[in-house]
């Protein structure tokens, strides 16, 4: 017989009206709770006690989460970040969209402003899982985990960055976030790179032999980063990794071609991932749509869109669609990127970091979102992220 627990808040009055109602089973209750939006059971908690510990439980927060999929987008929402300079001050703005009024609406619906813990620095949105964002703030020396939902956050302790072997050269970061199902935990890896002898890369732009690589994790949790084995004799281009099946991965280049590097969350070990045989360059662009990893490859007049449909089967590469660069206003070459897929293949597209659009491959249209953009603005960053329970603050 199933387990029953009051999930119903009594009325001291029921007597004189009806019979009180059966408590709902367990289960039962949990399952309606489930179909609610994170706003409502935000507000949900203040019923009783019983709700507040049912909602507050990672448990719950995990299962509720489930309930979301990548096509439904009810619960995914577009986020866009401006770092805005008024009076020689950096300023990140954030404004927030359901993502069902973009792709179905001639405009998107009102944003809502959204309260931030670091404002007043540079920051950059890198990576998102499970509702949780990676932000990275004061030019990637701060990383702060952040849900948006429910506006918790965590702030992680600093990195120690090692310093270039050359004088005058720089290190360089990216980093990646995701779900370690081994361990039950949230992870953020970050990977330096850095010049060890100008001997190679400035007088020979193919050969990589003179960049070192440090990687660090940091498991949600814990208080610190460790060291694992470097990255493979390659160089990221310029992004975040993206999360896909337990792993990150980045789009790198060694002295001929590019590729893509997995690293196993789990086994923190390093898988080389060959790109689709499209015959043509990368668009500089590595992405996650339909929870499948997505490259752009093209030219000057076409890009193609192709997805990995079963991670790691290299035969798995399809092309989703291709569009004509020509459509795009100020095209000249980089910038492109496709953010999110609706089930009638429109693709939300952001050029430049600045400007996005929606581009149905099935008629071949493309209509530009018209989103105002703050005065003093000096760059944007847009991501698509889906709303949930889990906490940053393990």
């Amino acid at each position: 017989m199933a387990t029953r627990q009051r999930l119903l808040p009594s009325s001291s009055d029921d007597s004189l009206h009806a019979p009180p109602l059966p408590p709902l089973p367990f289960d039962l209750g949990v399952e309606i709770l489930c179909r609610l939006s994170v706003k409502s059971l935000l507000q949900l908690r203040c019923v009783c006690k019983s709700w507040k510990t049912l909602i507050s439980d990672p448990k719950f927060a995990k299962h509720h989460l489930l309930r979301s999929s990548p096509t439904d987008f009810t619960r995914h929402r577009l986020i866009l970040g401006y770092n805005i300079l008024p009076n020689d001050r950096f300023k990140f703005l954030l404004k927030d969209y359901p993502l069902l009024s973009v792709f179905n609406a001639a405009m998107p619906a009102p944003a809502t402003e959204l309260g931030y813990p670091l404002r007043d620095n540079f920051n950059l949105i890198m990576d998102s899982c499970d509702g949780i964002v990676l932000v990275c703030a004061n030019y990637k020396r701060c990383i702060v985990l952040w849900n948006p939902s429910t506006r918790r956050f965590k702030e992680l302790p600093r990195l120690e960055i090692p310093e270039s072997e050359v004088e005058g050269a720089s290190t360089f970061i990216t980093y990646g976030f995701g779900y370690d199902n081994l361990a039950d935990s949230y992870k953020v890896v970050a990977v330096f790179y850095y010049e060890t002898d100008t001997g190679g890369y400035r007088k020979n732009k193919t050969n990589f032999e003179f960049y070192k690589t440090q990687v660090k994790v940091h498991t949600l949790g814990t208080h610190s980063w460790r060291e694992i084995q470097e990255f493979p004799s390659c160089v990221p281009f310029t992004g975040a990794g993206r999360f896909v099946s337990g792993t990150v991965n980045w789009l790198v280049s060694d002295e001929s071609n590019w590729f893509i590097n997995s690293l196993d969350l789990g086994k923190e070990s390093y898988q080389k991932l060959l790109p689709p045989n499209d015959g043509s360059e990368p668009e500089n662009y590595l992405g996650v749509l339909r929870d499948c990893l997505c490259v752009l490859c093209g030219d000057s007049k076409v890009w193609n869109v192709w997805l990995m449909m079963e991670y790691g089967n290299q035969k798995s590469w399809t092309k989703l669609f291709s569009v004509a660069t020509e459509l795009f206003p100020y095209y000249k070459g980089q910038g492109l990127g496709a953010i999110h897929i609706s089930e009638d293949d429109q693709v939300l597209v952001v050029q430049f970091c600045s400007e996005l659009f929606l581009y149905n491959s099935k008629d071949g249209t493309l209509k530009s979102l018209q989103i105002q953009i703050p005065d003093a603005c000096i760059s944007m960053v847009s991501w698509v992220y889906v709303e949930s329970l889990v906490s940053p603050c393990f």
